[in-house]
């Protein structure tokens, strides 16, 4: 292929580029918008994390998402056999492209295997909700609710089947008729139903105090540890480096701005996370609740603040209704790498979908029984890690080391690899826009990721 030369298209692209911004905000609005940031922003301290999260937005993450984006659309292939293409024209190894692409879809897989387990939380809880069954209860029942569910293998399968079986049917069915026509009805109800609870708790909870907390920064709490932190979570929530956004790419077509559309996907993702912010707050606050109780905010204590709230039952339906939302737009991005990939293997759509969507399913109960009959299983134990059950290990070892490792790899594939005429063709005439966008990508993303990397080993 001649350098700089474009790559066939896949067989399917998105039609319009709202369907890409709906697909792609879709793939970054989940789970870590919606259960990671605000207990993480409560556990760092509010105000000054969010800023230093929003800068690190700016710098690290979304020049990544372009870059990845970018790759994706000139490779027009899966993660692996773009990256082998991008890595030809360059003239260096393919095999060891391939092998980066090969541990995006790796990654992408096991995210997704937990990923489904907590989702089909949301979808419980939902039920729960519906049923009354937060309602008149104190901290100690809400407790023994959550603890009931995570103790009960056959009923936390059944959620987690349910959700894969739901993420199954909408992938099978292609681009179009499956992951664009569910992101076009599921993104804007997603959004409808936050606005709903935003504007509930700014009638019935600290709203002042949320806004306050969150953009009035006591930058004598700034740590290292929270810089670190932020760059992180901005790094997760923006869903790079598993070949996601990669995929999404290759399935924009050429007519469509990618500086653009990728800016819309950014800044929807970053006001989702906001107001997530101001969906949980105000009734953490106006309930006298701690903001800083880690992962068990979204179902401990927010079902807590339901209990005793005007209307708290159909609230708290609302809220995980959204929070299930969430979570499926995400998954459908998580299995499309891996689907494409066996498509090229010449496996049909159908059956490419159902291999990785069975694989993701038993590798989701490594997870599952990590929560009752394999609590007590500890792997790495007799190196130190004797908290870290098969949950943690899968969790961390992807959040904390593929992760950073595939977004620092496709900045620099992105940066370095691709032809200048190639990457300053995606930004038009914007040359000022181009430069700053190079200058991030090829230094600032790569140090501000690997520092967080640095961080998680040392």
């Amino acid at each position: 292929m001649p350098q700089g030369a474009a790559a066939p298209k896949p067989v399917e692209t998105f039609s319009n580029r709202l369907a890409f911004v709906f697909a792609a905000m879709g793939a970054a609005v989940g789970l870590g918008n919606v259960w990671q940031f605000p207990y993480i922003v409560g556990e760092n301290g509010g105000a000054a994390f969010v800023l230093v999260y929003l800068a690190a937005l700016a710098l690290v993450a979304a020049p990544i998402f372009v870059a990845e984006t970018m790759l994706g659309r000139h490779g027009a292939a899966s993660p692996p056999e773009a990256l082998r293409r991008v890595a030809r024209e360059a003239g260096v190894s393919a095999r060891g492209a391939g092998i980066v692409g090969w541990a995006g879809l790796i990654a992408s897989i096991l995210v997704l295997s937990f990923y489904s387990v907590i989702a089909g939380w949301t979808l419980a809880y939902a039920l729960k909700a519906a049923g009354g069954a937060f309602v008149g209860q104190d901290t100690a029942g809400i407790v023994a609710l959550f603890d009931a569910l995570r103790a009960d293998p056959l009923e936390m399968a059944l959620w987690h089947t349910l959700f894969m079986g739901l993420t199954v049917a909408i992938v099978r069915r292609g681009v179009r008729g499956g992951i664009e026509w569910a992101a076009s009805w599921m993104m804007p109800a997603l959004i409808a139903l936050l606005v709903i609870l935003v504007v509930y708790g700014a009638l019935f909870g600290e709203f002042t105090r949320t806004v306050a907390w969150m953009f009035r920064p006591d930058w004598s709490a700034l740590t290292p540890g929270i810089v670190l932190s932020a760059i992180g979570t901005a790094f997760f929530s923006l869903g790079v480096g598993v070949g996601a956004v990669m995929i999404y790419g290759a399935y924009l077509g050429r007519e469509v701005s990618l500086p653009r559309a990728s800016a819309m996907v950014v800044g929807a993702d970053t006001a989702v996370a906001l107001l997530a912010g101001f969906a949980v707050f105000p009734v953490v606050f106006q309930q006298g609740l701690d903001p800083a109780a880690g992962p068990g905010l979204l179902f401990v204590t927010l079902p807590n603040a339901f209990a005793d709230m005007v209307a708290g039952r159909w609230v708290g339906v609302l809220f995980f209704v959204f929070m299930a939302l969430a979570a499926l737009t995400s998954a459908l991005a998580l299995m499309s790498p891996t689907v494409a990939r066996l498509e090229e293997r010449g496996l049909s759509r159908s059956a490419a979908t159902g291999v990785v969507g069975l694989a993701i399913w038993l590798a989701g109960f490594a997870t599952l029984l990590s929560f009752n009959l394999l609590s007590d299983f500890r792997p790495l134990a007799a190196l130190g890690f004797a908290d870290m059950r098969l949950f943690e290990l899968i969790r961390d070892t992807i959040l904390n080391l593929l992760l950073p490792l595939g977004g620092v790899a496709f900045a620099l594939a992105a940066g370095w690899l691709l032809p200048e005429p190639v990457r300053a063709a995606e930004f038009g005439g914007r040359r000022r826009v181009y430069l700053a966008w190079r200058f991030a990508v090829r230094y600032v993303a790569p140090v501000g990721v690997l520092a967080v990397f640095a961080s998680f080993i040392l």
